[in-house]
């Protein structure tokens, strides 16, 4: 997927929160599982767009963040939503690597509730510390 031109009106459709963010929702585009959620930039977006891949905004690093820039996890992006209020966005993405999660599982919704508590149901497939050991970009 990728933005032939250059205008951006279409990013000003968008209801940025009082900090310029919105929530993206990434779902696996084979599965349809729900694979993290993270936040948006209006840069992040546009990068997104143009690159065909994840990137999002860091609240922690105060930065732009490309999914995959330490781990290899990278997202290769299919499709982009927006929902009915123009507040949430959601990005059909190739999940490659198969991890989303920096705890090593598939998605960062791995918890079940059940019985009054919650409970892990999806393996680690790669140890978290491994993970992020080598560069690979």
């Amino acid at each position: 997927m990728t933005d032939k031109t250059d205008n951006t009106d279409w990013l000003d459709a968008i209801k940025w929160n009082e900090d310029g963010l919105i929530p993206a929702i990434a779902q696996d585009v084979h599965s349809q599982r729900i694979l993290m959620v993270a936040w948006m930039n209006r840069e992040a977006l546009q990068l997104t767009v143009a690159e065909s891949r994840a990137i999002y905004w860091s609240r922690s690093r105060n930065r732009l963040w490309r999914k995959g820039e330490e781990s290899g996890h990278v997202q290769r992006l299919h499709e982009l939503r927006l929902d009915c209020d123009a507040d949430v966005v959601t990005l059909q993405v190739e999940q490659l690597g198969g991890i989303a999660c920096h705890t090593g599982r598939q998605s960062c919704f791995y918890r079940v509730y059940r019985d009054g508590a919650w409970h892990s149901v999806d393996p680690v497939l790669k140890d978290p510390a491994r993970i992020y050991e080598a560069p690979h970009e």
